[in-house]
């Protein structure tokens, strides 16, 4: 009793013991730790509801943060220190903190502003800087972006609020996509548009409403092209190039059982019969 009595600090006013500290430093530990398991708890019960993850994890964040405060708030209340102890000292922090500590600041509240406003949620296909990948996870200082190769990329969250971000699932799992085709010259343009219709239509994955939909679309150098549109419920890129690989075999397959021939580059000579080659020999 007498080493917890001993005083650290004696400002004449008040005094802080070492007691005060270690009870301090436990109710800081023991609060994390509730806060922790209360934070699972909850979340655990909700995760069977109709809550997204994103909302999940927004909720988890309010929670556990909330928590905290209030453990670190009555871990003063123990220490006898009064929240108008910190406003000498809120003006100096306040300059340190915002000269270096502003991007981390920056991205925690980009976070926060993602996780409120949605744009981006954990479980979207999004497209950015070229890479396409699904969000696996919204941190306080970056988003994790798990690639179609399988690459983990972490972004920070105020780069994806400050660039250009495509959302291929934002309000829904449905995008459309295509297929060219080149036919030669002479080949019966209608029969060509009702095969690609029906190589899209007997695909499993190709949904019918919106239906496909096959055009006509220009007199090329060297083929009549046609462009075949059809849409699909994909989760990612690497499904939808799976799906026009396999309507590509499918055309393939149909041209062929109808005699119809793929293009193919080819140029005609045209040589003039009027100009007479000089075959004699060099002197």
């Amino acid at each position: 009793m007498e080493f917890l009595d001993t005083t650290l600090i004696d400002t004449g006013t008040a005094s802080l013991t070492v007691g005060q500290m270690l009870l301090a430093l436990s109710a800081v530990i023991a609060g994390f730790v509730v806060a922790r398991v209360v934070e699972r708890l909850v979340v655990g019960r909700l995760r069977g509801s109709a809550m997204g993850p994103d909302v999940l994890q927004l909720v988890r964040r309010l929670l556990f943060y909330g928590l905290m405060t209030m453990v670190v708030l009555g871990a003063l209340a123990i220490l006898g220190i009064p929240l108008t102890a910190f406003a000498f000292v809120s003006g100096a922090i306040a300059i340190g903190v915002g000269f270096g500590a502003k991007n981390i600041f920056n991205n925690f509240i980009s976070g926060w502003i993602l996780m409120g406003e949605r744009p981006i949620r954990i479980g979207d296909f999004i497209e950015f800087e070229h890479v396409n990948g699904r969000v696996e996870a919204i941190n306080n200082r970056s988003t994790r972006i798990r690639r179609v190769d399988g690459v983990h990329m972490l972004v920070p969250n105020s780069t994806l609020l400050e660039s250009t971000v495509i959302n291929w699932t934002l309000v829904d799992r449905r995008f459309r996509t295509t297929v060219r085709v080149g036919v030669a010259y002479g080949s019966p343009v209608r029969v060509v548009h009702d095969l690609l219709l029906k190589a899209c239509e007997e695909h499993p994955e190709v949904l019918s409403d919106p239906a496909p939909m096959a055009y006509f679309e220009d007199f090329g150098d060297n083929a009549l092209v046609f462009d075949v549109y059809f849409w699909l419920e994909a989760g990612s890129e690497g499904g939808a190039r799976g799906v026009r690989s396999d309507i590509r075999f499918a055309i393939e397959e149909a041209f062929g059982e109808h005699g119809i021939v793929v293009a193919f580059p080819q140029r005609d000579i045209h040589v003039d019969g009027t100009l007479m080659l000089d075959r004699r020999s060099p002197e």
